[in-house]
């Protein structure tokens, strides 16, 4: 297959999936190796950088997906109407960077760091799948270990766990 159909193709699945689009998944669809289709991805993504074109390929949680370009926020916020659906409470984000950092991690050692009740917060995290069981502790009671998910990286556009922020340190004194 010739590289400019192979653009295409890959430019019509990556567009047409709601999700990042891995890329062995990538490679099958366009009968090549990985190797060849991840050099042809950077190209695409080389192309994509040319202020002519309102978004960017990324690489995201796992795979391939198109986003639109920072300097789109403007039009496209003054374009959407707002959204009806809330974003998350103080306590879900201070309980979601806890799980993130801190992950395996139970619901006592969530309580612990916030010195409070987190069972509300939990419950959203889980409820929008941002979090999930990850096991149990091997210690009294069996508690739960909770995680990040899949979507908890496409929601934050990292890669992986290693793209988080690192944590400010704190000096004592």
């Amino acid at each position: 297959m010739l590289p400019k159909k192979a653009k295409a193709i890959l430019e019509a699945i990556i567009f047409a999936t709601a999700k990042p689009v891995p890329l062995k998944n990538l490679a099958a669809a366009i009968g090549w190796d990985e190797t060849k289709t991840e050099l042809l991805l950077a190209e695409l993504g080389r192309e994509y950088k040319d202020e002519r074109h309102g978004f960017d390929l990324n690489f995201v949680a796992g795979g391939y997906e198109f986003t639109t370009k920072p300097a789109m926020a403007p039009y496209l916020e003054a374009f959407q109407r707002p959204e009806v659906s809330s974003g998350l409470s103080q306590a879900a984000l201070e309980t979601l960077a806890i799980v993130a950092y801190r992950q395996p991690v139970t619901r006592v050692e969530i309580e612990d760091i916030r010195g409070v009740k987190s069972d509300s917060a939990i419950n959203t995290l889980l409820e929008r799948e941002l979090i999930e069981e990850k096991g149990r502790q091997d210690a009294p009671g069996r508690p739960i270990l909770f995680g990040t998910t899949q979507r908890f990286l496409e929601c934050f556009g990292l890669a992986d766990l290693g793209d988080l922020p690192p944590l400010p340190q704190i000096s004592a004194g």
